[in-house]
């Protein structure tokens, strides 16, 4: 048993109790022998967080358009980049266009 789950789930026996959905949630989560991370998965370190000032307006039509809404912002920028010559070959990612 992992070190996080506490004993009170063993009996005075020893013998495992019923066990309830607190213990189910800490439990670690396998896929074959290896465990599986919870939470978000890492990035590809290949973006920046970066914090910027949108008008309202903007922000909420993209936001709107659902699921994706910050991959189409960036795609918006990039397509504007890519207009103007401004786009450094070596660093765009064609692949995402």
């Amino acid at each position: 048993m992992s070190a996080k789950h506490s004993s009170s789930y063993i009996n005075k026996v020893g013998e495992v109790t019923e066990l309830d959905s607190r213990w189910f949630e800490s439990a670690d989560l396998y896929y074959k022998d290896k465990v599986v991370k919870r939470g978000r998965p890492l990035g590809s370190g290949l973006k920046s967080p970066i914090t910027i000032r949108v008008d309202n307006d903007i922000v909420q039509a993209f936001r709107e358009s659902g699921p994706g809404w910050q991959t189409r912002m960036n795609n918006a920028l990039r397509d504007w980049l890519k207009s103007k010559n401004r786009l450094n070959v070596k660093t765009a990612h064609s692949w995402k266009s």
